[in-house]
């Protein structure tokens, strides 16, 4: 079994990334920190927010390390003849003191307004959806 283990050099990066998945992948309406944090027992707001923005982490470390575990569960590989997707997923935001949100054209609103646009690349072979990447974007203006 690959585990993201050697990802984490320390046992409390280990320990906070499990609560951060945790919270990902649990049933609550909202991700966000703050929501991760309460839901869970054990875990606290700003343990979390230090590990996700102070951190030694490598992002792209655990995404390499996310595709290996992916390629090795065979209901997950994707067989060949596959499509590359690319797509980008905009988001109205108030304010703008997160990171990426700017002024810029949101389409579920069909206008220009304050939102992010993150963009997402995926393999799709006809029936399996595998996420390689996510990353976003920032405009010249944001």
């Amino acid at each position: 079994m690959v585990s993201f283990d050697n990802v984490f050099p320390h046992q409390g990066e280990k320990r906070d990334f499990r609560h951060y998945l945790g919270g990902l992948l649990g049933e609550s309406e909202r991700r966000n920190l703050f929501q991760m944090a309460e839901n869970a027992l054990g875990v606290t707001y700003h343990r979390l927010h230090h590990f996700l923005t102070e951190g030694p982490w490598s992002s792209s470390q655990v995404n390499e390390r996310r595709l290996k575990i992916m390629n090795k569960c065979s209901q997950r590989r994707i067989t060949r003849g596959f499509s590359l997707i690319i797509h980008d997923y905009d988001h109205r935001k108030r304010g703008n003191f997160k990171d990426g949100v700017g002024r810029k054209y949101i389409g579920e609103i069909g206008k220009r307004d304050n939102g992010i646009v993150v963009v997402i690349t995926h393999l799709y072979d006809g029936s399996k959806s595998l996420a390689l990447h996510m990353e976003l974007y920032h405009h010249g203006d944001s």
